[in-house]
């Protein structure tokens, strides 16, 4: 499938939907950034490049106030594996290459590259707030650090917006908004970060071959 006929809503990285994106959206308005800005905006970027792996559980909040849980595996760059508690029927795995977005009810599988989703953001082998990605917002909260940002060339893939705890930077939360104002946010509940994750966890092995029903 080409970028514009997809949309992964995901961190926020969950990906909520795949559904034609119809509109794109205007060039984004970079934020003026305060020398304190630019000093947090350093330090968090800083801080997302030196997550190599991640493993956690996570409550995921869709657009229309529905919860769901599971666990959440990422080792940069490029890798990704989403694992949804039942009665939800969704798996994601990023292998390095590409995105499969598997629906074990409907058995439905889609795939797209990993840079056309919103998760390239934190995937990407060397994270940047310059260039091919725009800070739009950056706003301090008691304990808090929210940044929001939006790949420059593509903003009609939607925007990102990380939730840091500032003392000590940690990461929390992150909300993904697509074009059509949908918003899907991830908590993140008792991550690990820099635990060896088995390379299995990010293959992907097509579950109707588990079941004898090879696909065409």
């Amino acid at each position: 499938m080409k970028r514009r006929q997809f949309l992964l809503a995901t961190a926020g990285l969950t990906f909520a939907a795949f559904t034609p994106r119809l509109l794109r959206a205007a060039a984004p308005v970079a934020d003026k950034l305060s020398e304190q800005d630019q000093a947090d905006v350093t330090r968090v970027i800083a801080y997302l490049n030196n997550i190599h792996t991640l493993e956690s559980r996570f409550q995921q909040i869709a657009a229309d106030g529905s919860d769901s849980s599971g666990m959440l595996y990422i080792e940069r760059p490029g890798k990704l594996r989403l694992q949804y508690d039942p009665p939800v029927p969704i798996m994601i795995i990023a292998d390095g290459r590409g995105i499969y977005y598997w629906d074990d009810k409907l058995e439905q599988l889609s795939k797209t590259l990993v840079e056309d989703t919103p998760a390239w953001f934190l995937l990407r082998p060397d994270i940047k707030a310059s260039g091919d990605v725009t800070i739009t917002r950056l706003e301090r909260k008691p304990g808090v650090i929210e940044m929001t940002m939006v790949e420059t060339d593509n903003p009609d893939l939607g925007t990102v917006t990380l939730t840091m705890a500032n003392q000590p930077l940690e990461l929390r939360q992150w909300t993904i908004v697509d074009a059509q104002a949908r918003p899907v946010t991830v908590t993140l509940l008792d991550p690990r970060y820099g635990m060896p994750i088995a390379p299995v966890t990010f293959e992907w092995i097509d579950p109707r071959i588990a079941k004898g029903r090879i696909p065409h």
